[in-house]
Protein backbone atom coordinates (compact mmCIF):
# COMPACT_ATOMS: atom_id res chain seq x y z
CA UNK A 1 0.00 0.00 0.00
CA UNK A 2 3.06 2.35 0.50
CA UNK A 3 4.12 1.88 -2.69
CA UNK A 4 0.88 3.88 -3.68
CA UNK A 5 1.46 6.70 -1.95
CA UNK A 6 2.94 9.48 -3.10
CA UNK A 7 5.99 10.94 -2.02
CA UNK A 8 4.68 13.75 -0.49
CA UNK A 9 2.73 11.67 1.86
CA UNK A 10 5.24 8.52 2.28
CA UNK A 11 7.54 11.51 3.42
CA UNK A 12 5.34 13.24 5.79
CA UNK A 13 4.84 9.41 7.38
CA UNK A 14 8.50 8.87 7.69
CA UNK A 15 8.64 12.85 9.51
CA UNK A 16 5.86 11.63 11.86
CA UNK A 17 7.87 8.71 13.03
CA UNK A 18 10.73 10.43 13.25
CA UNK A 19 9.19 12.82 16.18
CA UNK A 20 7.37 10.51 17.19
CA UNK A 21 10.72 8.42 18.46
CA UNK A 22 12.65 11.56 19.07
CA UNK A 23 9.53 12.20 21.36
CA UNK A 24 9.05 8.80 22.69
CA UNK A 25 13.25 9.69 24.29
CA UNK A 26 12.32 12.96 25.83
CA UNK A 27 9.26 12.04 27.34
CA UNK A 28 10.80 8.62 28.64
CA UNK A 29 13.75 10.52 29.89
CA UNK A 30 11.34 13.10 31.44
CA UNK A 31 8.69 10.73 32.75
CA UNK A 32 9.76 7.36 32.55
CA UNK A 33 8.41 4.38 31.02
CA UNK A 34 5.11 5.39 30.87
CA UNK A 35 5.72 8.51 29.45
CA UNK A 36 7.76 7.02 26.45
CA UNK A 37 4.92 4.39 26.05
CA UNK A 38 2.09 7.57 26.31
CA UNK A 39 4.61 9.36 23.46
CA UNK A 40 4.30 6.40 21.41
CA UNK A 41 0.69 6.08 21.53
CA UNK A 42 0.40 9.76 21.19
CA UNK A 43 1.87 9.64 17.80
CA UNK A 44 0.32 6.19 16.50
CA UNK A 45 -3.06 7.85 16.70
CA UNK A 46 -1.71 11.01 14.40
CA UNK A 47 0.02 8.21 12.26
CA UNK A 48 -2.54 5.25 11.65
CA UNK A 49 -5.51 7.78 11.36
CA UNK A 50 -3.18 9.39 8.71
CA UNK A 51 -2.54 5.77 7.05
CA UNK A 52 -6.48 5.53 7.21
CA UNK A 53 -7.13 8.82 5.26
CA UNK A 54 -4.26 7.91 2.80
CA UNK A 55 -5.90 4.65 2.37
CA UNK A 56 -9.35 6.09 1.45
CA UNK A 57 -8.10 8.63 -0.82
CA UNK A 58 -5.83 5.66 -2.62
CA UNK A 59 -9.08 4.05 -3.27
CA UNK A 60 -10.78 6.39 -4.42
CA UNK A 61 -10.67 6.71 -8.54
CA UNK A 62 -12.83 9.66 -9.47
CA UNK A 63 -12.34 11.71 -12.65
CA UNK A 64 -14.18 14.94 -11.83
CA UNK A 65 -13.60 17.52 -9.31
CA UNK A 66 -16.79 17.71 -7.32
CA UNK A 67 -15.45 13.62 -6.86
CA UNK A 68 -12.39 14.16 -5.81
CA UNK A 69 -13.55 17.35 -2.88
CA UNK A 70 -16.00 14.25 -1.97
CA UNK A 71 -13.03 11.69 -1.42
CA UNK A 72 -10.97 14.47 0.23
CA UNK A 73 -13.77 15.07 2.27
CA UNK A 74 -14.85 11.73 3.48
CA UNK A 75 -11.06 11.17 4.19
CA UNK A 76 -10.80 13.74 6.76
CA UNK A 77 -14.05 13.19 8.27
CA UNK A 78 -12.71 9.21 8.67
CA UNK A 79 -9.24 10.69 10.06
CA UNK A 80 -10.80 12.99 12.42
CA UNK A 81 -12.98 10.01 13.67
CA UNK A 82 -10.24 7.97 14.46
CA UNK A 83 -8.53 10.22 16.06
CA UNK A 84 -11.58 11.04 18.88
CA UNK A 85 -11.84 7.41 19.33
CA UNK A 86 -8.37 6.34 19.09
CA UNK A 87 -7.20 9.22 21.72
CA UNK A 88 -10.46 8.99 23.28
CA UNK A 89 -9.24 4.67 23.83
CA UNK A 90 -5.46 5.65 25.07
CA UNK A 91 -6.71 8.20 27.84
CA UNK A 92 -9.56 6.06 28.74
CA UNK A 93 -7.86 2.80 29.12
CA UNK A 94 -4.24 3.47 29.88
CA UNK A 95 -4.31 3.89 33.75
CA UNK A 96 -0.64 5.34 33.96
CA UNK A 97 -0.92 7.73 31.02
CA UNK A 98 1.12 10.55 30.61
CA UNK A 99 -1.04 12.96 28.88
CA UNK A 100 1.11 15.98 28.60
CA UNK A 101 3.25 13.13 26.70
CA UNK A 102 0.33 11.87 24.63
CA UNK A 103 -0.77 15.47 23.48
CA UNK A 104 2.21 16.71 23.00
CA UNK A 105 3.57 13.92 20.29
CA UNK A 106 -0.57 13.60 18.96
CA UNK A 107 -0.09 17.66 18.68
CA UNK A 108 3.40 17.70 16.81
CA UNK A 109 2.67 14.74 14.58
CA UNK A 110 -0.66 16.34 13.48
CA UNK A 111 1.53 19.11 12.63
CA UNK A 112 3.98 17.56 10.82
CA UNK A 113 0.58 15.68 8.36
CA UNK A 114 -0.36 19.53 7.20
CA UNK A 115 3.18 19.76 5.79
CA UNK A 116 2.24 17.15 3.06
CA UNK A 117 1.27 20.03 0.92
CA UNK A 118 4.69 21.92 1.40
CA UNK A 119 6.59 18.09 -0.06
CA UNK A 120 7.15 18.33 -3.52
CA UNK A 121 6.16 15.72 -5.41
CA UNK A 122 9.78 15.39 -7.60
Amino acid sequence: MFRDLSRPIRTVFRWQLLATAALMLVAGFWAGAHGALSALLGGLVSVSSGIAAAGLVSLGKVESAGGVLLVALGAEVVRIGLIVILLWLVLATYRDVVVLAVIATFTVTVLIFAMAFFVREA
